[in-house]
């Protein structure tokens, strides 16, 4: 998930490449076949925009808002990417003493560029050419992308072209998606949101679906973190009076999706159902009520921008078995 300045340019394999310089030892330019022949992983990772699961696409007007999970909650996949290791490309040029940050750019008209910690991108970053065993698809970067495992998706720069290496925070494109205004930072913006906390949403049943009849409901959905691992889901029945734990579904990995499974006796009664991700950092997905009182927002109903947004998501059944979004009701 990234923004498109351009969409789906085309470019050449064969001629493009991949220069990596800055406060670098040795500049570098790599060819596709160079970078494909350097040691390479495969690991499965969540994308996710800044704007996933915002609190503007439950009830905005928009007709194509608000009712089936993925118009509010589909901003994001999870896919087996391979590529080389960005630290492997870094160690190759050199990095220099006091260099802190990493500007990455595309090969699009709009050149969309991004800044990430030096840290992180020494720590798990890929430079993928691969996605499920294929080449890259044209509107996923093909041939080349930046993948920042667990941060948002603006990070996971497509088309990569330029990676430069420097010693201050850099927003070569002029534009920060993910400020907020912060009631608790005295009205201040904060600018940057980089990991995900833990999420998760009931897929099924949810939004526009219908429960046939009263009796035994299976109750499943995805969860996810930033932060590593899904280490446990809790699904409520009862609008998050109670809570019990859920089955998860193997393979649990670090920063990918995984699916979880409740079983429910649904009694036929109106019933409001959510759930609860904690990962394996200890971090535990909050209420919508919750998290704006982190942000410093005095009213939960009210509707307003929320990026990197990880409440909740509560659905209301009827008792004709019909789903509907409880979000803001």
């Amino acid at each position: 998930m990234q923004l498109h300045t351009s969409y789906f340019p085309v470019i050449d394999p064969q001629q493009h490449r991949l220069t990596i310089h800055g406060m670098v030892d040795r500049p570098l330019s790599f060819s596709m076949d160079d970078l494909m022949r350097l040691p390479s992983v495969s690991r499965i990772h969540f994308v996710e925009s800044q704007a996933n699961g915002n609190p503007q696409g439950h009830d905005n007007g928009n007709e194509n808002t608000g009712l089936p999970v993925q118009y509010v909650w589909g901003m994001m996949s999870c896919s087996e990417w391979t590529g080389v290791p960005l630290s492997v490309l870094l160690a190759e040029a050199g990095v220099q003493p006091g260099a802190s940050w990493v500007v990455s750019e595309g090969a699009e008209a709009g050149k969309w560029s991004h800044t990430i910690p030096l840290g992180k991108a020494m720590d798990d970053c890929i430079v993928a050419y691969g996605q499920n065993g294929e080449p890259l698809r044209p509107e996923q970067g093909y041939p080349l992308r930046l993948l920042v495992p667990g941060w948002e998706g603006l990070n996971n720069v497509k088309y990569l072209k330029h990676i430069k290496v420097v010693d201050h925070h850099l927003d070569p494109t002029g534009v920060n998606h993910a400020a907020i205004l912060r009631a608790d930072l005295d009205n201040k913006y904060r600018w940057y949101h980089f990991q995900w906390g833990p999420k998760s949403v009931i897929t099924r049943p949810s939004g526009a679906q219908k429960i046939a009849s009263p009796g035994y409901v299976q109750i499943t959905g995805l969860a996810w973190s930033g932060g590593g691992a899904v280490r446990k889901v809790d699904v409520s029945t009862d609008g998050g009076r109670t809570w019990k734990e859920a089955k998860l579904q193997s393979p649990v990995l670090p920063k990918a999706h995984t699916r979880f499974n409740f079983d429910w006796a649904w009694n036929g009664e109106e019933a409001v159902i959510l759930s609860r991700c904690t990962d394996d950092q200890g971090e535990v997905q909050p209420s919508i009520a919750e998290l704006y009182k982190n942000w410093g927002i005095p009213d939960a109903k009210k509707v307003v921008r929320g990026q990197h947004y990880n409440a909740m998501q509560p659905w209301k059944v009827a008792r004709d078995g019909s789903v509907s979004n409880a979000m803001f009701s």
